[in-house]
């Protein structure tokens, strides 16, 4: 099972690291500049901050699911496997 595990490589993590990095300030940047009163500010930012915390659970609960849709296909194919073989005996 382990030689099936891919991992990610370093520089396509930093990547993915930098790129929040920058997106997060970006946005940052935008409320704190914005031209407006701090009531639209303040509303500004918690959406934002949900927006991203949201987008993080998302994108975990879709990787969970997948994962949990390969064990699943992985016990399925371990029983077919065996119930061909024993009835090839």
């Amino acid at each position: 099972m382990d030689s099936e595990l891919k991992s990610n490589s370093a520089g396509w993590v930093f990547f993915v690291k930098v790129s929040f990095a920058i997106a997060l300030f970006a946005a940052a940047a935008g409320v704190v500049l914005a031209p407006v009163d701090l009531v639209l500010k303040g509303y500004m930012a918690i959406s934002a901050l949900f927006l991203v915390s949201t987008t993080i659970t998302l994108s975990k609960t879709i990787r969970d699911e997948h994962e949990h849709q390969r064990i699943v296909n992985r016990i399925s194919e371990a029983r077919t496997h065996q119930l061909l073989k024993e009835y090839g005996e």
